[in-house]
């Protein structure tokens, strides 16, 4: 999902509304030399839009909430940047609204009998304007699923990890408490041993004593029969 720190769906909504912007200011510049309908279905295109481009800014403030903290702070300085610029976008587009609305109204007292054709075309403005509605809906509807199932997977990849680490905390638990009965084992062995050393050591002695004590009483032996 990541890439060089950011989100290559934030990264793609950024390129649509880069072009919906670059789409907005050329339908603006060309509506300054059209009249009557033609400059009205300009307008309509123009609301169509800029309700686009809201949405893909909202569709990225989305977006942010499954992004690193790092890499959200960085990306909200650049959405900050193109709301701020949508705002713009908006308040040139009502003057050119209102400037548009009186044309339309001098147009309609010198033309009223075009009245019933101008009301078939908002009538095939507003249905494609519907259609259109209902394919952006769609579409912000296909990715949230996909945002669901990124979160779906994330929590499923993070549960993995959690049972990984426990199993290993369990490992290390189970290993210090060996050690520490391996411990004590070398601690008795240890105590063991110095007792029989101990004990070796007295019984050499006493092994010496009763030598000397029998060699002693051998020489008196042999000195009482020699000189008796």
């Amino acid at each position: 999902m990541d890439a060089a720190g950011g989100s290559e769906l934030f990264e793609s909504y950024e390129q649509d509304y880069e072009a919906i912007k670059v789409s907005v200011h050329e339908r603006l510049n060309a509506s300054g030399s059209q009249t009557g309908e033609i400059k009205k279905q300009t307008m309509r295109a123009i609301d169509r839009e800029i309700d686009e481009a809201n949405e893909l800014l909202q569709q990225m403030e989305m977006e942010l909430l499954n992004l690193p903290q790092g890499s959200r702070t960085r990306l909200q300085t650049r959405l900050r940047g193109y709301k701020a610029d949508l705002d713009r976008l908006k308040q040139t587009f009502k003057r050119a609204q209102s400037t548009s609305r009186s044309t339309s109204d001098r147009d309609e007292l010198l033309g009223g009998a075009s009245g019933g054709l101008d009301l078939d075309a908002a009538s095939m403005d507003q249905r494609t304007r519907l259609l259109n509605g209902t394919d952006r809906l769609a579409e912000s509807s296909r990715r949230l699923q996909d945002s669901h199932k990124i979160a779906l997977e994330t929590e499923s990849l993070g549960a993995g990890i959690l049972t990984d680490l426990r199993g290993q905390r369990e490992q290390i638990i189970h290993s210090r408490n060996t050690l520490l009965e391996a411990d004590s084992n070398i601690d008795k062995a240890s105590r063991t041993l110095k007792g029989m050393a101990r004990r070796m050591a007295t019984n050499k002695l006493i092994t010496a004593s009763i030598i000397a004590v029998l060699v002693f009483l051998i020489l008196f032996v042999l000195y009482s029969k020699l000189f008796s």
